[in-house]
């Protein structure tokens, strides 16, 4: 009976890993379930040891099953290391999170090395803000997003990206190397069965880029979509995920204590990604996402 339990599951587990583009949304569960993918590997080591109980060769075959579409999944992810190689501007994008009130020593951290930082949750005028327009020289903030630069902005405007009001940006940033194109997005939540919202403004954000012929494009932001939930694909491609690219793991940045997911994302286009991380940010629910990038 337990044999036959493992061949199941480790089929289950299997068909789920590689086949998850092919279920339906069911009203949004399914994205949920994309964004936790890469932890499904920890089912393997359990289904070996319930075979070996079991004492059934084929339920321990079986339980290798989805080790190995994991590892065809994932094990480039494991293994990576970043190119490395000369770059030309560190860039990031953190949630400082609204309630935040550490939300100053957070971005002090995380912004001392970058020329480029987005911020998502601002508090108008709040400890974040205030740090970093003591940081940076050039800034623009609309709502509760903004984008502290080194390097001058020009072309500001605020941006609504399907929510009814402005929670996204774009600027260019003209930078020693050449100008580029920022965006700075917070998209709509996503919760399990509620992730409508948050498609369309994906859809939003995906036509911007579209219509945006700048040569070099950056976008950073809490984009609430996990590197592996189907809505990124609206995004990557055409833009390029820093973090898949030159990062070292899965980089997870959400919950703070214990990331299990990526909803924080560099991406980008024109460029090359020489190195990508995440960096602990104070009091927030979210760490932040780094990036170095070659024009």
């Amino acid at each position: 009976m337990l044999s036959r339990v493992v061949v199941i599951v480790s089929a289950v587990v299997a068909l789920t890993l590689a086949g998850h583009q092919l279920i339906p949304a069911l009203g949004g569960f399914t994205p949920v379930l994309e964004s936790l993918l890469p932890w499904m590997g920890l089912a393997v080591p359990l289904l070996l040891l319930l075979a070996v109980l079991a004492r059934s060769r084929a339920a321990a075959l079986a339980a290798l099953v989805p080790g190995l579409v994991w590892a065809a999944m994932f094990g480039s992810t494991v293994l990576a290391t970043p190119p490395g190689g000369p770059s030309d501007v560190s860039v990031g994008t953190v949630n400082v999170g609204v309630r935040n009130s550490a939300s100053g020593e957070a971005v002090k951290a995380i912004a001392e090395d970058l020329g480029l930082l987005a911020a998502q949750e601002l508090t108008p005028g709040g400890p974040a803000a205030k740090q970093l327009n003591k940081m940076f020289r050039y800034h623009y903030t609309v709502s509760t997003v903004g984008l502290w630069s080194r390097y001058p902005l020009s072309e500001t405007s605020p941006l609504d990206v399907g929510m009814g009001w402005p929670r996204a940006l774009r600027a260019v940033v003209s930078t020693p190397k050449g100008k580029v194109t920022v965006y700075v997005m917070h998209l709509a939540s996503a919760r399990p069965g509620h992730t409508a919202s948050r498609d369309a403004s994906l859809a939003h954000a995906r036509k911007l880029v579209d219509a945006d012929p700048s040569k070099r494009v950056l976008l950073l932001g809490d984009l609430n979509t996990a590197t592996t939930d189907r809505g990124m694909h609206g995004l990557t491609p055409p833009l390029t995920d820093a973090q898949s690219v030159a990062g070292d793991g899965f980089g997870f940045t959400w919950p703070s204590e214990f990331p299990i997911t990526r909803p924080d994302h560099i991406l980008f286009r024109g460029m090359t990604a020489t190195s990508a991380g995440v960096a602990p940010a104070t009091g927030s629910d979210h760490r932040a996402a780094i990036a170095s990038l070659r024009l």
